[in-house]
């Protein structure tokens, strides 16, 4: 071999030397770029899971201190429950002995007023009138044909008022037990009064409904079949629909024609007849009512109107006299001081009062005094709300009064301390509050926001939105104060009204800010649509004047 083929050989490995750097340098450099996007999604990653992993930590706080508050209360009613059995143990030799009275030639039995915070059953109420008529309207059937009994105070009244004996008492423990049923899960009590109607006591049992919200990625679906429309009979728009709270067959309607009619469901909710018709104009401006109540014991209806030129406030539709103007009597009392009175209700507490709130800002307390007809108001504030206030509500294990306002504010206000209790602010007007049925430490908000019309709260957090969820509207986006919402017995589903022909429905466990579903009900705007006590019904009305009944199957 030559020394200048052997030079060649040689200096092939050098320029392979060199390539191969080359090479080299590129890959480290392509490693680097590799390296660092490696870096970025590791970091992104982490984030991420650090995100998720805050939220779970804060979750579980809640959980913690929401069990904590529960297990508080448990203990609490433990403590009360082992009292009460304490005392009637060593009550029970002088409970055993009837004690008479003698009164001239007439015995008259005396017996033990019940220590139950709960409606007393054991005399007549607070107003005793034996010479009035009896209710002219069709009477309260109970729910199973059993004669029924009123547990209070850890003894059982029967309706002779005699105390019963220990199985009878297990028996009538047994029947507050909440039905899993389409029906209320109130424990309803029909008791029988002195002047001769019928009032139902509810007993209701709190129930954990706040965990469930937002537990579900799919709502539970309620077939609605069969619809049937009635004409309303009113010559203007309505405004309000309320059931009866003692009798589950009657509803009243309102309307801007200033009359509320008086209507019975018929065949299970195939239909509905009109019993009567009242004019309830106000006597000055000759206004409509702008919201109405039924008195808890279901035999009179209560109105509100408006503050301006001195005219009436409340008016009181007794529906025990006969027909005519002089069954509708209006307060003397005028404690608003200017504009609409948006709001009126009836309290759930064991003193029969109602609250009104208006668009003077101002929410009043009105108090049953011992004359017929005769309501003492007092204010309990006019300074919390910078603007009207366009609805209130009462919870039902305390004297705390709910009030929502056009400022955009909502109040818990404890009656007894004479304070709030805790306030919300949120981002847009509040046009309603209506506290769950069963679980008493929640309530709902209706706001004018779009898409977010609904909102959830827990009485026991501060400043703290539970869920939100609404509807997008296909004829405006303005949102309107006369669009209601209702619970449904069981507290888990929410209807609403709106401005298209619709009825939205929400189940609280869906984990989704959209109606869980919607039913086409009308032609023109809903307004309402509430729930049927015991019929697996629902009733709305709606601006094209007629009365929507709805089956569900």
């Amino acid at each position: 071999m030559s020394w200048s083929g052997a030079s060649t050989i040689l200096k092939k490995p050098k320029v392979e030397e060199e390539e191969e750097a080359n090479g080299n340098h590129n890959n480290n450099k392509e490693d680097e770029n590799t390296s660092d996007t490696s870096r970025q999604e590791q970091e992104e990653a982490l984030l991420a899971l650090i995100e998720h992993r805050t939220k779970e930590v804060e979750h579980l706080k809640y959980r913690i201190s929401y069990y904590k508050t529960q297990l508080d209360e448990a203990e609490k009613r433990l403590r009360d429950s082992e009292s009460k059995l304490a005392r009637l143990r060593g009550q029970n030799n002088a409970i055993s002995s009837k004690n008479y009275v003698a009164n001239g030639s007439k015995r008259v039995k005396e017996e033990r007023r019940s220590t139950s915070p709960v409606h007393g059953s054991d005399g007549p109420s607070k107003k005793s009138h034996p010479s009035r008529p009896e209710l002219l309207i069709p009477a309260a059937k109970p729910k199973n044909s059993e004669p029924v009994s009123a547990v209070t105070g850890g003894k059982t009244l029967t309706n002779s008022g005699s105390l019963a004996s220990p199985s009878t008492l297990i028996n009538a423990v047994a029947k507050i037990k909440v039905e899993k049923s389409f029906k209320t899960p109130d424990t309803e009590v029909i008791e029988i009064r002195d002047k001769g109607t019928k009032r139902k006591l509810e007993q209701k049992e709190h129930q954990e409904l706040i965990p469930l919200i937002r537990s579900r990625g799919s709502p539970c679906i309620i077939h609605c079949n069969t619809s049937n429309h009635i004409s309303s009979q009113h010559k203007r728009k309505l405004r309000s629909l309320i059931l009866c709270p003692v009798n589950n067959q009657l509803f009243v309607t309102s309307a801007l024609d200033g009359m509320v009619h008086l209507w019975q469901v018929q065949s299970r909710g195939s239909g509905a007849s009109l019993l009567s018709t009242t004019d309830c104009v106000s006597p000055k401006q000759r206004r409509w009512p702008e919201d109405i109540t039924w008195h808890p014991e279901g035999n009179s209806i209560f109105a509100a109107y408006t503050a301006d030129s001195g005219d009436s406030q409340i008016s009181i539709l007794n529906l025990n006299k006969t027909q005519g103007r002089a069954r509708v009597t209006f307060l003397e009392d005028k404690p608003h001081v200017k504009g609409i009175i948006n709001s009126i209700i009836f309290m759930p507490w064991e003193n029969t009062c109602f609250i009104t709130g208006g668009s003077d800002h101002a929410v009043i307390l009105w108090s049953d005094r011992d004359a017929e007809d005769s309501w003492k108001p007092r204010v309990l504030h006019r300074n919390l709300h910078s603007s009207a206030v366009m609805g209130v509500a009462g919870m039902q294990h305390k004297q705390i009064v709910l009030s929502a306002g056009a400022d955009k504010r909502i109040f818990g206000f404890d009656v007894q301390l004479g304070r709030a209790d805790f306030k919300h602010q949120i981002e847009s007007k509040c046009m309603s509050v209506l506290p769950n049925p069963c679980d008493f430490n929640l309530f709902m908000v209706q706001t004018g926001y779009p898409e977010k019309q609904l909102r959830l709260f827990d009485i026991r957090l501060r400043q703290t939105e539970i869920h939100s969820f609404g509807w997008k509207q296909e004829s405006s986006e303005s949102q309107s104060a006369l669009i209601n919402q209702s619970w449904s017995p069981d507290g888990m589903y929410i209807t609403s009204g709106s401005a298209d022909p619709m009825i939205h429905m929400f189940d609280i466990r869906y984990n989704a800010r959209r109606p869980s579903q919607s039913i086409r009900a009308h032609q023109k705007r809903v307004f309402k649509a509430v729930w049927h006590y015991s019929h697996p019904l629902l009733i709305s009305i709606s601006s094209d004047l007629n009365i929507g009944l709805h089956k569900i199957t």
